[in-house]
């Protein structure tokens, strides 16, 4: 199984999810996902992975559709000492490279406080 199916289907915030594009090849694959949280809010996920490299994109936003976050590694930006990582909320900072892992955990971390 996928690593990111497998860690919606045991997060604790994940309400449903549906996966919007799928493919894979002999060394890669990618997959975009719309992720329903326990608050309503959404999770839109873009991963490309291969041997060589490694693209993401993991955009929260409300329920409302507004962004609250997102983290990815498009290479624009170049100005910021973590290129191509950064995370726009909304504005544009430097990031480290980030996994569905730590971006779940991130998201639970606020929820748990909201209560």
């Amino acid at each position: 199984m996928i690593e990111a199916l497998e860690l919606l289907e045991n997060s604790s915030i994940i309400k449903d999810y549906e996966i919007l594009d799928y493919k894979q090849g002999d060394d890669f694959y990618f997959i975009k996902i719309k992720a329903v949280l326990i608050d309503n809010s959404e999770l839109y996920i873009r991963e490309y992975i291969s041997e060589n490299e490694y693209l993401y994109s993991y955009h929260w936003q409300n329920e409302s559709g507004e962004m609250i976050i997102r983290w990815d590694n498009s290479p624009h930006h170049k100005n910021l000492k973590s290129f191509p990582h950064h995370k726009h909320v909304p504005d544009v900072t430097e990031s480290q490279e980030i996994g569905l892992r730590d971006v779940l955990k991130y998201i639970e971390d606020l929820l748990e406080h909201k209560v």
